[in-house]
C-alpha cells in the first residue's frame, strides 16, 4: 500500500476536526491539532473562528512537520463562512488550498440551503479516467462542507448518524455508529468524549477500484472522538484514528476552548 493511500479521506476527517469553536455570539476562538503516523509527527494545524450572532467564519492553516517537512514541505489553508441552523451548520462558502512540493491545488464551493450552486477546482483533473464515477447534480443536494459538517448540535444525535459531504470534487458519506465514551483530556478540556466508529462511504468524484478508496471503503476500526463545547450546546471531534499497513493515522486536538 502506497504513503498516499487514504491521503484525502486522511485530509478530510482531518480538516473537518480542525473546526472546533465554541459557538456563541461576538467570539473569536483558537484551535491547535496535531497529525501523526505511528506516532511520528506528520503535520499541525491551527484554526480561527469567529462568529457573529448566527454567522460564523472558521479559517485555518496546515503545514507539514517532522521527517515530512524535510522530503516534502506541505502547507494548507482553508475557510468556511456560512450560518448556524437548529440542525447543521450550513455553509455559504468554502475554500481550501494547499500545496505539496511543486504541486499544488485550490477547491471553492458555493452553497445555498446545503445544496451546491458553484464548485471550482485549479487545476482541473484531466483527463479524467475512465473508471471515474462522475458527480451528478443530485449528489449535490442536501450536503455538508468538510468542515464545520462535523460540528453537531447537542440536542442531535451525534451517533449513529450518516453526514453527506461534498468537499468540491467529491461526494461521500461519512458514517458514524455509536462506541461508547472515553476519558479525554488537553489543553481548554478535561471530561468524558462520545466515541463513534467511522464508515467512509464514497459515491461520486472518485476513481472507481483505486487502492486508497478501496481500502477505507473496506476498514471498520476507524474512530472519532467528539467533545462538547462548554459555552454552547454542540459537538465537535477532539481525536480521530485511522489504521493503515504502515501504523496509525491521528489527528489530536492540542487545545479545545481553551
Amino acid at each position: 500500500m502506497k504513503l498516499r493511500i487514504g491521503s484525502r479521506a486522511v485530509a478530510l476527517l482531518s480538516v473537518a476536526m480542525f473546526s472546533t469553536a465554541s459557538l456563541a455570539a461576538d467570539i473569536e476562538h483558537q484551535t491547535d491539532y496535531s497529525i501523526s503516523l505511528a506516532g511520528l509527527p506528520l503535520a499541525r494545524a491551527s484554526f480561527h473562528t469567529a462568529l457573529v450572532k448566527n454567522r460564523y467564519t472558521i479559517s485555518g492553516t496546515l503545514h507539514s512537520a517532522g521527517l515530512v517537512d524535510i522530503f516534502s514541505r506541505t502547507s494548507g489553508q482553508t475557510r468556511v463562512s456560512g450560518v448556524i441552523g437548529r440542525d447543521y451548520l450550513r455553509a455559504n462558502e468554502y475554500s481550501m488550498s494547499y500545496r505539496s512540493g511543486k504541486k499544488g491545488r485550490a477547491i471553492s464551493v458555493t452553497y445555498s440551503n446545503g445544496n451546491v450552486v458553484h464548485a471550482s477546482m485549479n487545476p482541473k483533473r484531466t483527463p479524467l479516467p475512465k473508471n471515474w464515477v462522475p458527480v451528478t447534480s443530485r449528489d449535490m443536494r442536501n450536503v455538508l462542507d468538510p468542515l464545520s459538517g462535523l460540528i453537531i448540535p447537542g440536542n442531535a444525535r451525534v451517533c449513529p448518524n450518516t453526514l453527506p459531504i461534498f468537499d468540491g470534487e467529491s461526494r461521500l458519506d461519512i458514517k458514524l455508529s455509536a462506541r461508547g465514551t472515553r476519558p479525554f483530556k488537553t489543553k481548554g478540556f478535561e471530561g468524558e468524549v462520545i466515541v463513534c466508529g467511522i464508515r467512509f462511504v464514497p459515491k461520486a468524484g472518485y476513481k472507481k477500484g483505486r487502492e486508497d478508496v478501496e481500502y477505507l471503503r473496506q476498514l471498520q476500526t476507524m474512530e472519532i472522538w467528539f467533545a462538547k463545547s462548554d459555552v454552547v450546546d454542540v459537538y465537535a471531534p477532539v481525536y480521530v484514528r485511522i489504521p493503515t499497513k504502515l501504523g496509525p493515522v491521528t489527528v489530536s486536538a492540542t487545545r479545545f476552548g481553551g
